[in-house]
């Protein structure tokens, strides 16, 4: 009788929280502010001035990247070993901050 009483108790208690949970009026969902527009002396607006140049900060690291991913390239093709040196586990961590910077300038 116990076994039985404590099986219903959970189903029990989770029908009545679903109930209450549904009988308690929706919010309507936050609206997020509206960005300001700020303009620049210039007449140009304050964000599509930073867009520009973050575009100019991505394309001069990937140009970056590029060069070093390829002596990374050439300096792995000469070495006939299976150890690497230092210098190119730098270019490596190198290449991979150079890309994480472009990721997260993308996102944001």
């Amino acid at each position: 009788m116990k076994l039985r009483f404590r099986s219903c108790i959970l189903p029990a208690a989770f029908a009545v929280l679903c109930l209450a949970q549904a009988q308690q009026p929706a919010e309507p969902p936050a609206q997020l502010p509206a960005e300001p527009t700020v303009k620049l002396p210039s007449g140009k607006l304050q964000r599509d001035e930073l867009l520009e140049e973050e575009l100019a900060e991505n394309r001069k690291d990937a140009a970056q990247l590029v060069e070093l991913a390829q002596q990374l390239r050439g300096d792995l093709e000469k070495s006939s070993r299976y150890v690497f040196s230092l210098a190119d586990h730098r270019k490596a961590e190198d290449i991979e901050k150079l890309a994480h910077r472009i990721h997260t300038r993308m996102h944001n």
